[in-house]
């Protein structure tokens, strides 16, 4: 662990949410995965039990605590692999932006809900012409007295078919010159006229500011990804790990352990670990970590599935089967390296980052 990042306190969270892991999430999750969906009740013990937003003040229903109890949950889930129930989404992605950017009325009215779980988050910022260039989006919102008329299409949100609250990225029709200034973060409540979703697809503030807004806190969403980058792939390599110990006595003919290549896969787990770390701390403090966290969520999303993908070769054929967890790791981490704005985009950050 990085120098004085997690005290004693941590670390009886860390005990106690495992716990709850283990005996009110991973039993279950394999027939929720088959459902393709997660019951909305586990929400709620996630909320009564101070596991949804732990971050937020005591005024709206919250503990008050730091946000690297947040950031262990999520490498708990991460461990776990039970990334379909999306929390960190929930909890460090979404609930900020109503956290920092809504006034008062709108905090009291929705933060005790998230905090519960009655509310359940989500944020619609892609289109189907529309993935990590946000300034494309045609999804429009036009001022009707006291509300807004919105027209567009969003695809692949998180927590979609579950959310009851969803902040929709839109243009306001502000008749800016800029395609950055028109775009507007708008929050939609479930059962709100002309809300309609779609089906449930299987994968493998201020006006004008909205562009702004997520900016901001983009920052926090890509250090989510990258602790769960890195927490995969640590948990992937200690499997693995174990499973090449158990083999080592074995007389019949095995696959062969490549000692060298398990050394390199721990020191980049070592690297990774540290960066990661050191970006936690550094955010914590309210540094600008905008150009290390793009390099970070880059390279460990690259760095878990490289070592995923080694951990599996290391099962041989029986690494496909259902019966081993390393093989739900490879297919999630797939992912990782899209979401949260993909690689390609966390490069051309850095590039400017570096005036370039």
């Amino acid at each position: 662990m990085y120098k004085n990042l997690y005290r004693k306190e941590h670390l009886l969270f860390r005990e106690a949410f495992k716990c709850f892991l283990a005996k009110e999430i991973i039993p279950f999750y394999d027939q929720w995965e088959k459902e393709g969906i997660i019951p909305k009740e586990v929400w709620k013990k996630m909320g009564q039990n101070g596991y949804l937003c732990p971050w937020v003040e005591k005024e709206y229903g919250g503990a008050g605590l730091g946000l690297e109890y947040s950031f262990i949950i999520t490498e708990e889930m991460a461990y776990a692999g039970v990334y379909g129930l999306m929390a960190g989404l929930h909890s460090d992605i979404v609930a900020p932006y109503i956290h920092t950017f809504g006034d008062k009325a709108q905090k009291k009215k929705w933060l005790p809900g998230c905090i519960s779980g009655d509310i359940i988050l989500a944020v619609a910022m892609t289109e189907p012409d529309a993935g990590s260039d946000l300034s494309s989006i045609r999804t429009t919102a036009k001022r009707d007295g006291d509300s807004y008329i919105i027209n567009g299409e969003k695809v692949f949100i998180s927590n979609g078919i579950l959310a009851n609250l969803i902040v929709v990225a839109c243009k306001a029709e502000i008749e800016s010159r800029s395609p950055y200034k028109d775009i507007s973060l708008i929050c939609v409540e479930d059962g709100s006229p002309g809300f309609s979703r779609g089906r449930n697809l299987e994968k493998t503030g201020e006006r004008g500011k909205g562009f702004y807004y997520m900016m901001e806190k983009l920052q926090q969403e890509r250090l989510v990804s990258a602790i769960m980058s890195q927490a995969s792939a640590e948990a992937a390599f200690d499997m693995a790990l174990d499973y090449c110990k158990q083999r080592k006595g074995l007389k019949q003919a095995e696959i062969p352990i490549d000692a060298n290549g398990i050394a390199e896969m721990a020191t980049d787990i070592e690297i990774g670990r540290t960066f990661v770390n050191s970006l936690i701390n550094d955010h914590i403090n309210g540094e600008d970590i905008i150009k290390k966290v793009s390099m970070a969520k880059w390279w460990t999303s690259d760095m878990a599935n490289r070592i995923i993908s080694q951990c599996m070769e290391l099962y041989g054929d029986y690494g496909y089967l259902e019966d081993y967890k390393v093989g739900r790791f490879f297919r999630d981490a797939r992912a990782h390296p899209i979401y949260a704005g993909t690689n390609e985009i966390m490069k051309r950050i850095i590039g400017r980052k570096l005036g370039i």
